[in-house]
């Protein structure tokens, strides 16, 4: 079992960068995909970015070439650096964990949550 803490939110003007972080608790940390959710007011949650066990990543066609995920399993820590942030990029950002879907960008083979970041973006 794993435990995730959020943190790094906050409210940045547009064309700013925010650096996320998601602290694990637990074993086996490296035996983890790990990937970031978000989701605004009004809308169902949305992919973001995945990391799986190695160094392939994932990221949505609405953050790419903004957004890079990245692990640091000697740190039991994951990183989602936000740069060129937009408005719509407001959302509560989660982090999450599985050990079995390894290369997956659906929220429901997440099995581990955060509680989850503020991101604000002003205009």
């Amino acid at each position: 079992q794993v435990q995730l803490v959020e943190s790094g939110g906050g409210l940045v003007q547009a064309g700013g960068s925010l650096r996320l972080s998601c602290a694990a608790s637990g074993r086996a940390f490296s035996t983890y995909a790990m990937a970031w959710f978000r989701q605004a007011p009004g809308k169902e949650r949305e992919f973001v970015a995945a990391i799986n066990l190695g160094i392939r990543t994932y990221t949505a066609d609405s953050v790419k070439g903004r957004f890079t995920i990245s692990r640091d399993n000697a740190k039991n820590t994951v990183y989602l650096q936000m740069n060129s942030l937009k408005p719509e990029d407001t959302a509560i950002y989660h982090c999450a964990a599985n050990r079995w879907y390894t290369d997956s960008t659906e929220f429901r083979d997440y099995n581990y949550w955060g509680q989850g970041t503020q991101v604000t973006v002003s205009s």
